[in-house]
């Protein structure tokens, strides 16, 4: 008999995958976790039922919510992570060049055992010498560091269970604070196709507490539509200008090139950050 996972990203439409095997699936204290071995992405991370990471496709996602700000900022050195517990985007910051410490604060810390066992290639950030990984609230935490950071990256699922106060606009309010006078927020904002709410919901708290805001966009195949949103809320610097160019071999998909494209917007996403649709 076959097995299949499917992640239902609307109620007439899912994704499905065939499963050579299934390696966890666990109810931990605040989700559903799931981990199997697919035919067409490798290992694939799901929570909720929604599909995280793969090993086919993750560089996409990762590079993507970290790259951006880490290379427009001129001087990224103690970024926070809230969620990623994969590991994936900490294994971006932690080598980049310019940063100096990378924080991950997950409240899930079955989701960073999951990577540990199953996910090699995102777990390896956990024992940088520049990563520090934190068990706890991420909303408690940006509240009690305040002007401590030069970037901070939301690695969330999308607003359910403990992802839902990620999308607020107090929470944006206290990531204003807790930034340096010239930091920068960026958040990962869902499909322009299945999500719009979730867009215009990020996109206005985000412009409503920030001085600059922007969204980009980026092709991560296992993501509901294959399209997906990013959205950058900066105090001083243009997240569009590139301020740093570095040899990185391991990069698959951001260049600096790529990072002056991914703010060209489709017109009917346009419409969707200035309130039109």
């Amino acid at each position: 008999m076959e097995l299949w996972v499917t992640e239902y990203q609307t109620p007439n439409l899912g994704f499905s995958c065939r499963v050579k095997a299934t390696l966890r699936n666990e109810k931990t204290p605040f989700q559903h976790l799931a981990v199997v071995e697919t035919e067409q992405f490798g290992r694939m991370l799901l929570l909720d039922g929604m599909v995280m990471t793969t090993d086919v496709d993750e560089y996409v996602y990762h590079e993507m919510i970290t790259q951006v700000a880490l290379n427009s900022h001129p001087h990224p050195e103690k970024v926070l992570i809230i969620g990623g517990g994969d590991g994936g985007a900490l294994r971006e910051v932690v080598n980049h060049p310019k940063v100096k410490k990378g924080t991950l604060v997950e409240i899930d810390e079955r989701v960073i055992q999951a990577a540990r066992d199953f996910f090699p290639a995102l777990a390896c950030s956990f024992d940088h010498p520049k990563a520090e990984v934190i068990v706890d609230d991420g909303v408690k935490f940006v509240k009690e560091h305040k002007n401590t950071f030069d970037v901070i990256l939301v690695d969330s699922t999308e607003p359910v269970g403990p992802a839902v106060e990620l999308f607020s606009q107090n929470f944006y309010r206290d990531v204003y604070e807790a930034l340096c006078d010239d930091g920068m927020l960026v958040v990962q904002s869902e499909s322009p196709f299945y999500n719009r709410d979730v867009i215009k919901m990020a996109f206005t708290g985000i412009k409503n507490v920030f001085p600059v805001c922007k969204l980009y966009l980026a092709s991560i195949p296992t993501y509901p539509s294959g399209l997906w949103s990013f959205t950058v809320g900066s105090k001083k610097y243009d997240p569009e200008e590139v301020s740093f160019v570095y040899e990185n071999p391991q990069l698959k998909y951001y260049s600096p090139e790529v990072h002056k494209a991914v703010f060209k917007l489709p017109p009917f996403v346009k419409k969707i950050v200035e309130g039109d649709e």
